[in-house]
């Protein structure tokens, strides 16, 4: 039994020995945040991940306009606090740049050939 636990033991402290070498070195790394990183994101991960996730971010675009609309929503309607007129330029210049609008967010529609037939059309 004691053999057993000794293997415990060493698994358990690979793990979280081995884990904490990677993720000190890992801090600086884009995959840690999912955020781009550039000049600003810091402010963004400061500020804007405390009420959702990074990914919420990444998976949206905006013109600067949208972005502050965004901003102004969450003050308005979410309990965000008012933000120092610097920060917030630092953010919107951050957002507006990394995630910018999209000239479309949809794909092309897929080509009749590939659709299922309709059952409820008469000419199929």
């Amino acid at each position: 039994m004691s053999k057993m636990k000794n293997i415990l033991y060493f698994m358990l402290g690979v793990i979280f020995f081995g884990t904490q070498g990677a993720n000190s070195t890992a801090q600086n790394n884009e995959e840690i945040t999912s955020l781009t990183l550039a000049e600003g994101w810091q402010n963004v991960q400061e500020n804007c991940t405390e009420c959702h996730s990074a990914l919420l971010i990444t998976q949206n675009s905006g013109s600067r306009a949208v972005w502050e609309s965004r901003i102004r929503w969450m003050q308005e309607t979410q309990g965000l606090h008012e933000l120092d007129p610097r920060l917030e330029e630092s953010i919107l210049n951050y957002l507006a740049t990394n995630y910018g609008q999209k000239t479309s967010s949809r794909r092309a529609p897929l080509k009749n050939l590939f659709l299922p037939s309709n059952p409820y059309n008469a000419t199929q």
